[in-house]
């Protein structure tokens, strides 16, 4: 929150992105404070292999079923699930365009996110997100991208990950965290470290 207000001058002009709809409740809870418009995108690309729609294997076809290895057996011939198209929900053009998540990981899906945001006009395209494990690729990945800065925090370490990725900026988060670490110790309050803090916090 307040890294958006004092690194972007103009986040009035932002809008908050979820880059799939299971992430729309923490890009309008930032929305919500920042005051700012929400999209969500729709149809994200990073579920097709995990969810079935290539489904079914492709198997050795004689005729018009398709067979297994051994001939005395046949499976009947089933339509892949139907693709639905990848689409962005809200006014984006012309705007800052903030993806936010809790983790960024292989960086596929920001990277995704990211293209179709600027096909439709978003820039400059920053993500953000708590957890920067930024395996494998990503760094370079992210570098390649679209993407013009990678805001996370200090959760993880990652500083061998911003030598290959000149776009990661970090943000501390450990007097929260100590913090928190604290209050457990004694007892008090967690919810208070959250609801006091206002709009330019």
């Amino acid at each position: 929150m307040q890294y958006i207000q004092e690194e972007i001058p103009d986040y009035h002009n932002a809008v908050i992105v979820a880059k799939s709809p299971s992430s729309a409740k923490r890009a309008q809870s930032l929305a919500e404070r920042l005051r700012v418009s929400i999209a969500v995108i729709h149809g994200d690309a990073e579920t097709d292999l995990l969810d079935g729609r290539h489904s079914p294997p492709t198997v050795r076809t004689t005729g018009g079923l398709p067979e297994l290895p051994c001939k005395r057996h046949t499976v009947p011939f089933c339509i892949p699930k139907e693709k639905h198209p990848i689409t962005v929900v809200g006014d984006v053009a012309g705007r800052i365009a903030i993806i936010v998540d809790d983790i960024i990981d292989d960086a596929v899906g920001f990277v995704a996110a990211a293209e179709m945001l600027r096909e439709r006009g978003a820039g400059p395209i920053i993500a953000m997100a708590t957890h920067a494990i930024l395996s494998a690729d990503a760094p370079r990945i992210l570098q390649e991208s679209a993407i013009s800065q990678v805001v996370v925090t200090n959760t993880i370490p990652h500083s061998s990950q911003k030598l290959q990725c000149c776009k990661i900026k970090t943000v501390d988060v450990s007097l929260i965290l100590s913090e928190a670490v604290r209050r457990i110790h004694c007892g008090e309050s967690m919810s208070c470290l959250f609801h006091n803090i206002g709009a330019d916090d």
